[in-house]
């Protein structure tokens, strides 16, 4: 679907209005970033946003649901059903940008541990563009039909928060959606927009393995079962995983993190444990290697003659992130009559999101992409001196997003995706 002349004049004034709001916008991005929150302990986070929904007007608000996460409803006649989706945690991390707003805050995690917080993956701006977004629909009901869905997640860091939402009868609050929106910011060129049909996404699973051993004197191992010599080999054979048993065609990573193993080095423990990542791009990879994983250990463990098997504990999974080709389509169209050449197609990520549960557990289309956060000069600088994968980006305690046009170009997306949908010609 190309936008129509008039969807295009109304997205013109609407860009106007956009900018009218992006004092209170930039202020509520400062706030944010200065206050964050870890995963579902979002709290503060959340009843800040049901501030802001009721500042707009818009009264169908539900709170709580998944623990922190907030949902908003806007109804404006018949039409279609457009749900968007922003996230709402922090990282367990120290923010090292230097800006007037960086955040300060610690926190105690869910192990006790008193860990600095800082909003370093963005989900400050999703919050924010998602809020500008709303206060743009909700001041132009003229302009359009159908009902939006607005979701303020939480634990998308943890892989808990969609998962939590939908078990908390999300499907009953709101109406079945024709299609699901996401965005992420990233170290992209600010005021550009990165697509991609298809799959975008890595699936992303994260396990403890512990293996068991007899403890006993350093210089008497001939009395003991060692479970570091185990658990090394087995950290050494996982990754013939990929390098042997995956065809080189397939894409898939096995990264071991984490290792843990006594408190003295003439002791051999009890037992060893190590954490470990995978990431894949097809299911059927995705489930051989996590298989794999598990046969190893196993095969590990028994020529050690451990004391008994390894035990497995799954720590988070991320599903793979498939954009729908058909709702792809119409939103580049869209995107390309808006921004034109700002837009670009991109290659798929390594990274995982949680944003596809909602798409899989309703079968409905979703579509997600990125926005640029880098300041443009400093992007076009890095290109002149080809250092662009050394700028820092999300996860970085350097990465700080350029406010503008970060703010605008987000909050722009996300009208003008949804606005091929709630906008048609007459």
């Amino acid at each position: 679907m190309i936008v129509c002349e008039e969807a295009l004049y109304l997205l013109v004034e609407l860009q106007k209005r956009i900018h009218e709001y992006m004092p209170d916008l930039e202020s509520i991005y400062k706030f944010l970033h200065s206050h964050p929150e870890l995963s579902m302990m979002e709290v503060h986070t959340s009843r800040y946003i049901v501030e802001q929904l009721k500042r707009m007007g818009i009264t169908d608000v539900h709170e709580g649901i998944g623990n922190t996460g907030v949902v908003a409803v806007l109804q404006n006649g018949e039409g279609p059903v457009v749900m968007m989706r922003a996230d709402m945690d922090a990282l367990p991390m120290q923010e090292l940008t230097g800006a007037s707003y960086a955040s300060s805050v610690t926190s105690t995690n869910r192990k006790g541990d008193t860990v600095p917080v800082a909003h370093m993956c963005g989900h400050d701006m999703h919050m924010t563009w998602l809020l500008g977004a709303l206060r743009v629909l909700q001041d132009t009901k003229d302009d359009w039909k159908g009902t939006v869905v607005a979701i303020f997640q939480p634990g998308e860091e943890t892989a808990e928060g969609s998962q939590a939402m939908l078990d908390d009868g999300l499907s009953g609050i709101i109406p079945k959606p024709d299609v699901i929106l996401g965005q992420h910011v990233l170290q992209y060129k600010a005021g550009t927009i990165g697509y991609k049909a298809g799959q975008i996404l890595t699936a992303g699973d994260s396990l403890k393995v512990t293996f068991y051993g007899k403890g006993g004197h350093g210089g008497m191992p001939h009395d003991a079962i060692d479970p570091v010599v185990m658990a090394c080999s087995a950290v050494t054979r996982l990754q013939t995983l990929v390098s042997r048993e995956v065809s080189p065609q397939m894409q898939a990573v096995i990264t071991v993190g984490e290792f843990h193993a006594g408190k003295a080095e003439n002791i051999i423990p009890d037992e060893a444990y190590f954490k470990l990542n995978v990431r894949t791009t097809d299911e059927t990879v995705r489930h051989h290697i996590l298989d794999g994983i598990r046969r190893i250990c196993q095969a590990e463990a028994l020529a050690s003659n451990a004391s008994k098997e390894p035990l497995f504990e799954e720590l988070n999974n991320y599903p793979l992130t498939v954009n729908d080709k058909k709702s792809t389509e119409r939103i580049i169209q869209a995107f390309t009559s808006y921004f034109g050449d700002y837009v670009f197609e991109t290659k798929a990520l390594g990274a995982s999101e949680d944003f596809s549960r909602y798409g899989r557990a309703w079968d409905v289309p979703y579509v997600y992409w990125f926005i640029g956060g880098t300041d443009t000069t400093v992007y076009e600088q890095a290109m002149k001196e080809n250092t662009v994968g050394q700028l820092p980006g999300p996860h970085s305690p350097f990465w700080a997003p350029a406010l503008h046009p970060t703010l605008e170009t987000g909050v722009l997306a996300m009208i003008v995706a949804a606005s091929s949908w709630l906008i048609t010609t007459k």
